[in-house]
């Protein structure tokens, strides 16, 4: 497990700047979500680093177990932030859990049905590719090489915005869903990123979750 704080460079960060200027870094990586006391994964004392006695072998069942369908949206990122940066220690884990939520993503839209557990697998699919993405985008930045081509390795040309908007078809309205696709589109869609932001803005007084995370919109 990590043992010392990451730093990301410059230009790393200029990356992630490009579309949205007000994110300092990758946003589904470098800024923690306040879940206030709902359970997640077991974590260390800043953005980078987990628990150095956590078992990874254990991660795919841990994160299942955490990402129910009545989980909150908010809760889910921060889970699938922490499993994503976990998984990067590992390549064979990090392959099982993304096939894991993709089966499940699979599975829910073949049964036909638009349930909220529906858009909530494929949320969890399309998020974790996302965040995958932005590990293997730090490329050979400090103490980021090893697991930056283990992610990239793993995630090969997968796109998780697909997932990302077949979730919002079933959900429009979610506000929280909304922040997670402005953050989504950060890096690389202004207007994307503008008009998921106004969304996920006017929803947060419906969701006190969202209401204590929208600040890393502005």
């Amino acid at each position: 497990m990590l043992r010392r704080r990451h730093v990301i460079p410059l230009g790393v960060f200029a990356l992630f700047a490009t579309v949205a200027p007000v994110l300092a870094g990758p946003p589904l990586l470098c800024h923690p979500f306040d879940i206030g006391d709902a359970r997640s994964l077991p974590w260390g004392p800043d953005w980078s680093q987990g628990r150095s006695d956590y078992n990874v072998a254990n991660l795919v069942a841990d994160t299942a177990a955490i990402l129910t369908p009545t989980a909150p949206v908010i809760v889910r990122m921060e889970t699938l932030r922490r499993a994503a940066l976990y998984a990067s220690l590992d390549g064979t884990v990090a392959r099982q859990l993304l096939q894991s939520l993709n089966a499940r993503a699979t599975a829910a839209e073949r049964a036909g049905n638009s349930s909220p557990a529906t858009a909530m697998a494929l949320f969890d699919a399309g998020y974790l590719t996302e965040t995958y993405r932005q590990i293997s985008d730090l490329g050979r930045s400090s103490g980021w090489g090893t697991r930056s081509a283990t992610i990239a390795g793993v995630i090969g040309k997968a796109n998780g915005r697909s997932f990302m908007d077949r979730t919002i078809a079933l959900r429009p309205d979610d506000g929280a869903i909304q922040f997670a696709a402005a953050l989504v589109a950060a890096s690389t869609d202004r207007s994307a990123y503008q008009q998921h932001a106004a969304k996920a803005r006017e929803g947060a007084s419906k969701d006190p979750l969202l209401a204590k995370n929208i600040k890393q919109l502005t």
